[in-house]
């Protein structure tokens, strides 16, 4: 598969199949993923792939605010959690501010690293879904998170038990312009 065809073929899974996913496998995808690009080569994300009791339990306790997120979740076999490696990306050695983001690069590399991670798991036959509403302070303390470390997103993966259709695009002239 090119790059442009697993872009082009990738979607956002929210069903997915029993069948578990071999934790050699993932470890190849995560592998794949630390070649993602970041901010002075800090390489910030960090991974924790969650099964068993602890997945169930995010499914009963941090979905309140978006209880389909609580469905997905249960339905896939490993949830992922994307958490970065805070006051590194886009910071100088003394802990200042690299540029005018100030903070906000650090989610910039992690959203880059998502993006990988779903491309590579696309590849490998797994579907995957980006979280954003949960009660990150509740899974935070149920994966006993460290200092230092914060949750950014959740990912439900799995074998995919359905095929999405791709939702309308924007035309290019609509995302292009050009300055002179």
């Amino acid at each position: 598969m090119t790059a442009k065809e697993c872009i082009l073929t990738r979607r956002s899974v929210r069903k997915f199949k029993d069948t578990p996913v071999d934790h050699a496998l993932l470890e190849e995808i995560i592998e794949t993923a630390s070649y993602s690009p970041s901010w002075k080569h800090t390489q910030i994300t960090r991974y924790i792939a969650i099964e068993g009791e602890t997945k169930d339990r995010i499914c009963k306790e941090c979905y309140e605010a978006w209880p389909n997120n609580s469905v997905i979740t249960a339905g896939a076999p490993v949830l992922m959690a994307l958490c970065m490696v805070t006051k590194r990306s886009g910071f100088e050695r003394d802990g200042s501010y690299s540029t005018w983001r100030e903070d906000g690069w650090q989610m910039f590399d992690v959203g880059i690293s998502c993006q990988s991670f779903s491309l590579a798991c696309h590849e490998k036959g797994l579907g995957s879904v980006v979280l954003g509403i949960f009660d990150q302070q509740k899974v935070t303390d149920i994966l006993g998170i460290p200092e230092g470390q914060e949750l950014v997103a959740l990912m439900p993966v799995g074998y995919p038990d359905e095929e999405p259709k791709c939702p309308k695009r924007k035309p290019v002239e609509d995302l292009l312009s050009y300055r002179n």
